[in-house]
């Protein structure tokens, strides 16, 4: 077969067709994101306007890329605004081209695709002047310092039940090794008001990883009345394939990464615009409560140990044989118990302190230097228990909808001001959200029972073992 380079169709248009200055332009984007690494990401969803509408919204979610990651295949998937088609279209004919040099195809893996599936095809006419896919490669040469093989893919199906297909067969491919790109902007051309209220319920319904929800959704936003919407999800197609791609599963999880609309990005007028969202996908099939039983009664002997040294006693034998477990973990909090009543509660984040050492340093502050309680005496020592929080690390979230009451810890952080509560508080109060953040906010922060609105917000999880 005759191979075809797939030459640029929206350089000098939606980006700089001089490489210079497309250098420059991406910088520009990724200056203003917000540069976090994040660990097994299985998904990006990032918008496909010209850069100067939403390069900075595309940009955030590509800065949580590994800039050394290695994937064998990134399968970079968009929704067809030229032609309507069956199925999806796989460009096997050569390789992509932009500003920025050629992106290799990875031609034997998008020909078995065509080959073994009646639900792939390749249609030059769905590729030659399309940009969902074009314009996202760009942000992944700048990200990833070597890009093994792409494998782009264009929908030009418009049924559900199409979609669902195609998920299942790439669904083999949706693994740890991969990373898959799905290309979408979200309304069209409502007022500023009105996209942002639109917006935010697609993307609770997309977060939700639930396509019939998505379905409903959009059918709701369709019939809506809105004024000018022509459309509330251009790329709904590739969406929906996503979501149907991690049905079925909780260790996936959708977080909101940013957004912004074309009256912002553009200071633009706000009666005509466009929004845009990216939202990330994290695989979470990691076990965290990897502490073994034996070291999580070792660590509960050396908090005890701690507060007994301090109070003059011999302490007792409390050696970590196997600390492979623990390496991972900066991160704890130590609780004291008197009676069952909490006397004492003092945690650590992001010490350079081995965990073991990290826990007979809180043991002993927690237990005599926490000044809302009196420290502990040696005939208390009889009734203490203790309980010890492993942390896992912080992610910062950009909206409460990202918080699971009873499994998230949450940190909060405005104005120099700060307060953390522990995933195990939720399940203890039977607090609501609001309640939850509301006392955070108050009571811990010291910042008003509203606080939460304006700080900035991070969670957590806890490996959480006692006496």
């Amino acid at each position: 077969m005759l191979s075809v380079e797939r030459e640029p169709a929206v350089a000098g248009t939606f980006y700089s067709s001089d490489p210079a200055e497309l250098i420059k332009q991406l910088k520009s984007c990724f200056d203003k994101a917000e540069n976090i690494i994040t660990n097994h990401i299985s998904a990006l969803v990032v918008p496909h306007a010209g850069y100067s509408y939403s390069g900075i919204v595309a940009a955030s979610a590509y800065a949580h890329i590994d800039p050394d990651a290695a994937y064998e295949n990134i399968f970079v998937i968009g929704s067809s605004h030229h032609v309507s088609f069956h199925g999806a279209s796989v460009y096997n004919r050569g390789h992509y081209k932009t500003p920025l040099g050629v992106v290799p195809v990875n031609l034997e893996l998008t020909n078995a695709l065509i080959r073994k599936n009646k639900d792939f095809v390749f249609k030059r006419e769905a590729h030659a002047e399309e940009h969902t896919v074009e314009v996202q490669l760009p942000f992944l040469q700048y990200r990833i310092k070597q890009i093994n093989q792409i494998v782009p893919i264009v929908i030009g199906v418009k049924d559900y039940d199409s979609c669902r297909r195609i998920a299942e067969v790439l669904r083999p491919y949706f693994n740890s090794k991969n990373l898959f790109v799905f290309s979408s902007d979200f309304s069209h051309y409502p007022s500023d008001e009105d996209a942002r209220a639109i917006d935010e319920k697609t993307a609770n319904a997309i977060c939700q990883n639930n396509a019939e929800r998505l379905i409903i959704q959009l059918e709701e936003n369709n019939s809506s009345n809105v004024s000018n919407l022509y459309t509330s999800l251009c790329g709904w197609s590739s969406v929906l394939t996503l979501l149907y791609l991690t049905k079925d599963s909780n260790t996936y999880k959708y977080r909101r990464i940013k957004y912004m609309n074309s009256s912002e990005a553009m200071s633009m007028r706000k009666n005509r615009v466009v929004g845009y969202q990216s939202i990330l996908v994290e695989n979470d099939d990691r076990k965290t409560d990897v502490i073994s039983e034996d070291n999580k009664s070792i660590l509960l002997k050396v908090a005890h140990n701690a507060i007994q040294r301090h109070l003059g006693l011999k302490d007792e034998s409390a050696k970590i044989s196997n600390t492979d477990d623990l390496k991972q973990f900066d991160s704890a909090f130590v609780s004291i118990y008197v009676d069952g009543k909490l006397r004492g509660c003092i945690g650590q984040f992001a010490s350079e302190k081995e965990l073991p050492d990290l826990i007979s340093s809180l043991a002993v502050t927690s237990a005599f230097n926490d000044d809302r309680f009196p420290p502990i005496s040696i005939k208390e020592l009889k009734k203490m228990s203790i309980e010890i929080s492993v942390l896992t690390p912080m992610r910062k979230i950009n909206s409460i909808d990202d918080i699971e009451l009873g499994k998230h810890g949450v940190h909060l952080e405005v104005d120099g001001k700060k307060g953390t509560f522990l995933p195990q508080v939720a399940l203890k109060t039977a607090w609501n959200l609001e309640e939850f953040l509301g006392h955070l906010a108050r009571d811990k922060a010291h910042v008003g029972w509203e606080g939460w609105r304006k700080a900035d917000l991070s969670v957590f999880e806890a490996i959480v073992f006692s006496d």
